[in-house]
């Protein structure tokens, strides 16, 4: 059974570039974002760590912790840095998880359970399905889950998008419309009713009788 949105995010305890975590305590009482990548020293990852480490703090501000994790071991990990701060011109301070026994890769159900127990001897086609986002909220519930192909970089600015998307629904009774960012529009829910509607977001328009339209609320 795979994974699916409002599943409990698998907890675990893994060795990091930052020391050992226990998945759920090192999330705390905020939001996380989990990408994983299929090996050290590939290309397109290279970017992509570089890319999220230049992005940190628009995760901070959203009180959102970024981690990734490779199938390899931490001590290459720290080799790689050196590689992402030259490629990309940032440094990475988020922790990188070391998943050296494919134990992590193989919780997310992002490896079968038969994919062995070392990262020892793979390649990244061995791995290329250990390309996911997790989003995962306070609740420690996935929020989202993403799986790019490896020739395909991840756009993290939609990453944010939707994490906005989350917040603001979370927090709200609307929905976002097709390629929402923030400030536009947004869609009235279902369980709410027009008269509640009016006291709840002042005047909206009706589009179609499923489809109410009102602005942003702002707190």
């Amino acid at each position: 059974m795979s994974l699916r949105i409002n599943d409990i995010a698998p907890d675990f305890t893994a060795e990091t570039t930052q020391g050992t975590i226990k998945f759920h305590d090192w999330i705390g009482d905020g939001w996380a974002v989990l990408f994983s990548h299929p090996k050290n020293f590939t290309p397109v990852c290279t970017t992509e760590l570089g890319t999220m480490a230049g992005l940190e703090s628009d995760f901070k501000k959203r009180n959102v912790k970024i981690i990734g994790i490779s199938v390899d071991p931490v001590s290459s990990h720290d080799k790689w840095q050196a590689d992402i701060k030259t490629a990309t011109g940032h440094t990475v301070n988020y922790p990188l998880i070391g998943d050296k026994d494919l134990h992590v890769a193989k919780l997310y159900e992002m490896l079968p359970a038969g994919a062995g127990e070392s990262s020892e001897g793979r390649t990244p086609a061995d791995n290329a399905t250990v390309r996911s986002v997790y989003v995962i909220g306070p609740d420690k519930k996935i929020k989202l889950v993403l799986t790019y192909p490896m020739t395909t970089g991840r756009n993290f600015d939609e990453i944010l998008r939707v994490i906005d998307s989350i917040q603001l629904t979370a927090k709200h009774q609307v929905a976002t419309p097709a390629n929402w960012k923030q400030g536009d529009d947004v869609i009235i829910t279902a369980a709410v009713s027009n008269e509640d509607a009016i006291k709840r977001f002042g005047a909206y328009e009706t589009v179609l009788p499923y489809l109410r339209k009102t602005k942003q609320p702002s707190a």
